[in-house]
């Protein structure tokens, strides 16, 4: 009896794919055969996605899409970037224009079922905010009541901002501009009393385009759960489980201290976990259909999550944000990788 139920169990997980390979999907065989990652971004935002003036493209979003070519091709160069305002993003996707998107994307349960679309994992944990000029005397959102605000259209950030000032019973004036340098300009010539959007996109707004950064102050309501991350479209779990694992290998990476310049002394590691995660003991590259030296390769070319977030955003950039919700769960944080077992 016991023999036949161990038997059982085996069968189950070969079953399951357990046992093999990943079986491949669609999409990773399209992107296998062109040799490159085709990366949804924004069109420019700080310390997530923007192009420097050589046209090299940084970030933290960046970050993720150089992992995931890396994981696939062992090279994070082999991606391409698509620009898309928040409007344009998802038919992207859906047009098969873009393989994922990257893209300071908020998950919510909408997006994640009737639009057919998976959310991978949460790259940044997030929540809306308001910036407004040091002149406006102004310490609250709560004091914004007739107020000119600027939002771009077709984000969870304009459905947010009607249901905050509805609940206060407060009263506002939308200024809705897609593009989103043309909403910036807006508020920076005085257009707008306030602008809101993601607290990151704030911090990274005032650095880079503020006139002068020290003349705006960021609110300190928060206002909503923005939830970022890859998405990619519905139909090829393998390519989703390589993105969803890209992202998981950079936090696990940073969970055991495995960074970009100990990574090859990290190899010789006698603990069972970073063999795992390295490829030293074989099994997790088969399991997604990539070579053993999948998360090496990230690591080596992208860094953890930790070097990933302190280059774009951290303190010792023009944004200086501190990791905040998005430490590690052992500091504070909620950023936690799936075990890579």
């Amino acid at each position: 009896m016991v023999k036949r139920t161990m038997a059982a169990a085996a069968a189950a997980l070969t079953l399951t794919g357990f046992a093999g390979a990943a079986q491949a999907g669609p999409d990773f065989d399209a992107i296998k055969s062109r040799g490159h990652v085709i990366c949804g971004v924004t069109t420019g935002l700080a310390g997530f996605a923007l192009a420097d003036s050589q046209g090299k493209w940084k970030g933290l979003d960046v970050d993720l899409c150089r992992a995931t070519a890396a994981a696939v091709f062992g090279d994070a160069e082999k991606v391409k970037y698509v620009p898309t305002t928040a409007q344009q993003r998802f038919t992207a996707l859906q047009s098969k224009e873009v393989d994922l998107l990257v893209r300071t994307t908020t998950w919510t349960l909408q997006r994640d079922t009737a639009l057919g679309f998976d959310f991978a994992a949460v790259n940044y944990y997030d929540g809306q905010g308001f910036m407004v000029p040091k002149k406006l005397g102004v310490k609250s959102a709560k004091e914004l009541d007739g107020a000119t605000v600027c939002v771009q259209p077709g984000t969870t950030t304009e459905l947010n901002l009607a249901d905050y000032f509805r609940a206060n019973k407060m009263n506002f004036k939308p200024v809705v501009i897609e593009k989103v340098e043309e909403l910036r300009q807006a508020f920076f010539s005085g257009r707008c009393d306030v602008y809101t959007t993601d607290a990151s996109g704030l911090y990274a707004t005032r650095a880079a385009n503020a006139p002068k950064p020290d003349d705006y102050i960021i609110l300190p309501e928060i206002i909503s759960k923005e939830p970022l991350g890859p998405v990619v479209r519905h139909g090829d779990n393998q390519w989703g489980d390589i993105v969803r694992w890209s992202h998981y290998a950079m936090v696990e990476a940073e969970e055991y201290g495995i960074t970009s310049k100990n990574v090859d002394e990290m190899l010789k590691s006698d603990n069972p976990v970073i063999k795992r995660i390295l490829g030293v003991t074989p099994g997790m590259g088969k399991a997604l259909g990539l070579d053993e030296k999948w998360a090496y390769n990230i690591v080596k070319q992208v860094g953890n999550y930790g070097e990933s977030f302190e280059r774009n955003l951290g303190m010792e950039t023009p944004l200086k944000i501190e990791r905040g919700q998005n430490a590690l769960w052992t500091k504070g944080g909620q950023q936690y990788a799936m075990p890579i077992r």
